[in-house]
């Protein structure tokens, strides 16, 4: 799978402007969405993990945000570790202390049943405090995304796949976020009721 995500990949989903999947704008919003949600419950960052970290568009912002915290990148492609200096391991086997806040921005689409569930697992020993997860499901390539700009060879799963593994780790707090179970955090029932 590492030969896959090379420069050709990148630069049809990422550097292109005209077939590009994210742009700068989006991610900065992301960024300002999850520095919000950690302020807003108290979630203090002094680690943070991005899992998956692709080009960096969240390095930035992030670092904007949690001027205090260490960023690390986690990516699996080769060519990314290479030309951008992230540390290169797969989120099914990586292995590091915990982190205050783990951002895993679709990347799981892209993993098989069992390496997904595996990560899943792996990604909750790495996070302390909150994870923000978002992965590609079938309904978004149904209803959501833009065809013409996603990558369709990826494993479409329904959204309860994930949750049903989440859960047993975390609590959703919504639009993404999810709770480690055991931190002191606190989540209103309000907030999560519909999740």
């Amino acid at each position: 799978m590492s030969t896959r995500f090379n420069r050709d990949y990148y630069q049809r989903f990422y550097f292109d402007p005209r077939t590009a999947v994210v742009s700068r704008a989006e991610m900065n919003a992301r960024a300002r969405l999850i520095s919000a949600y950690a302020d807003h419950i108290g979630l203090p960052v002094r680690r943070m993990l991005d899992a998956g970290c692709g080009v960096g568009l969240l390095r930035k912002p992030l670092q904007r945000a949690f001027p205090r915290a260490t960023y690390l990148g986690l990516e699996y492609s080769e060519y990314l570790c290479q030309r951008f200096g992230w540390q290169q391991g797969s989120l099914s086997t990586y292995v590091d202390d915990p982190f205050d806040l783990v951002v895993c921005y679709d990347v799981l689409q892209y993993l098989d049943d069992y390496t997904a569930t595996r990560a899943l697992a792996n990604l909750a020993r790495l996070t302390r405090g909150v994870l923000y997860l978002s992965a590609l499901t079938g309904r978004d390539w149904r209803e959501n995304c833009d065809r013409t700009r996603t990558d369709r060879d990826v494993h479409l799963r329904e959204a309860e796949w994930y949750g049903k593994r989440l859960r047993r780790y975390f609590r959703p707090s919504g639009v993404g976020f999810w709770v480690r179970r055991g931190s002191p955090l606190t989540t209103w029932e309000m907030e999560t009721a519909a999740v």
